[in-house]
């Protein structure tokens, strides 16, 4: 079994941002054999959605129009093979990191640091969603889109809608659904195959880099205490997350009694 002791100091401060841990039941029906293919594929489209959630950011907020066109092609690859069923494994082998020019605006006055902090984040989502696809391959377990859980549309719907406050919140739920994903992957390590199991303690350190990116950006870009706003997201998430929940996803709630 998987020892994470020497994680903990890294996954304590996740646990104390996070308004209540994963149910134990979530944890029980994930480990069943048979959900092993759902949860490998929600896992790969989770990570192309942070990718695409974190290249919105830059787009939206950061970059020239050229490096906008930039980032769209460097996605592409990726989305296609998501979402129209073109490309393979071995297509998208070097894809994970961009080669063109980030330009910043010249009028944004957060441009450069919400382009470094997303710009590696992506790269990294990117390897993750090649690493889940090798793991699914090698297992032969066929891609097959699913549809998305309730979770993220949950937390979005909430948003606001002007700005700067947009931005903010954007980047609290962010920080959110990294949290998340690193408290389950570590929950979720101990009961899985060794293949698996080292894969997931692997992607703890970005992942809870991931969160602590996100919440100083969202700090930095209010220039004022958020902490209400914090707040009032992870009360919204852990009720998403401890909730009877009929579809069972990665980031779905607790499954409701058959």
């Amino acid at each position: 079994m998987i020892d994470l002791k020497n994680y903990q100091d890294l996954l304590q401060p996740i646990d104390d941002f996070l308004h209540c841990p994963t149910p134990q039941s979530w944890i029980n029906e994930a480990r069943k054999p048979q959900h092993l293919k759902t949860v490998l594929i929600d896992h790969l489209l989770c990570e192309l959605k942070a990718g695409q959630s974190a290249m919105y950011l830059i787009r939206r907020y950061a970059v020239d129009k050229q490096s906008t066109q930039n980032l769209l092609d460097w996605l592409k690859p990726f989305e296609d093979f998501a979402y129209r069923k073109v490309g393979c494994l071995k297509t998208l082998k070097g894809k994970c990191n961009i080669s063109k020019a980030i330009i910043a605006k010249s009028d944004s006055p957060y441009s450069q640091e919400l382009i470094d902090k997303m710009v590696m984040l992506i790269k990294e989502e990117l390897h993750h969603f090649y690493q889940v696809l090798e793991i699914m391959e090698k297992r032969g377990i066929d891609y097959e889109p699913v549809q998305a859980s309730r979770y993220a549309k949950g937390l979005l719907t909430h948003m606001a809608t002007h700005e700067p406050q947009a931005l903010t919140d954007k980047l609290i739920i962010g920080a959110y659904i990294e949290a998340r994903s690193c408290e389950r992957f570590a929950k979720l390590a101990p009961h899985m195959d060794e293949e698996i199991a080292k894969f997931y303690i692997s992607l703890l350190r970005s992942e809870a880099r991931h969160y602590q990116d996100y919440l100083t950006l969202a700090e930095n870009i209010a220039g004022e205490d958020i902490s209400q706003r914090v707040a009032f997201f992870g009360q919204l998430e852990a009720q998403l997350i401890s909730s009877p929940d009929n579809d069972f996803k990665f980031h779905s709630g607790a499954p409701e009694a058959v």
